[in-house]
């Protein structure tokens, strides 16, 4: 196929189409989490915590690449609902889509938010604990399992922060003054 576009040098392009070509150039390759991880969820994207990870897992999911890592889990689903977007549209939009085409798609797309509550959202994601006992022995196991003193360690996101190995500073440190 050759291409006629205007002030080009033409070109052949085998088996390629327009199409093909522009999707190939706009599609984001993903993350594979069988080999590395997501992005943490305090990496903030659309002023959004959790939502790079989001993306991460969503794309590792559709591409076949996600390992042990789980979409929508249930931190995504809170996101998700916040975003009032279903799991299934999102998963497309990440797998078709850059970072900054995502956050386009969202803005179309998710319910509108004020600056507040986009911030008293992230607050309340970053503080978000275990809800009933069994979540907290699930915590308390895999939390021990990587560091036994790390018992200051009790949100989900830094516990994940911990199992990526990722630094998390220490909740239980004295104050000094």
């Amino acid at each position: 196929m050759s291409l006629n576009i205007p002030g080009s040098t033409g070109g052949e392009m085998k088996g390629d189409t327009l199409d093909t070509t522009m999707g190939r150039l706009q599609r984001p390759r993903p993350n594979d989490l069988t080999k590395e991880y997501p992005r943490s969820s305090r990496e903030l994207l659309g002023g959004y915590v959790h939502l790079a990870r989001m993306i991460d897992k969503a794309r590792a999911r559709e591409a076949g690449v996600n390992g042990p890592y789980i979409y929508p889990c249930p931190l995504d689903k809170t996101l998700l609902s916040f975003l009032d977007v279903s799991d299934q549209d999102f998963a497309y939009s990440a797998k078709s889509r850059t970072d900054a085409l995502i956050l386009e798609w969202l803005a179309i797309h998710a319910r509108p938010r004020s600056k507040k509550q986009i911030e008293i959202w992230n607050k309340e994601m970053l503080e978000r604990r275990p809800e009933d006992e069994a979540q907290w022995t699930y915590f308390k196991k895999t939390r021990d399992a990587i560091d036994p003193s790390r018992t200051d360690i009790v949100t989900w996101i830094d516990l994940l922060d911990l199992e990526e190995g990722r630094p998390v500073p220490r909740r239980d440190a004295p104050t000094i003054g």
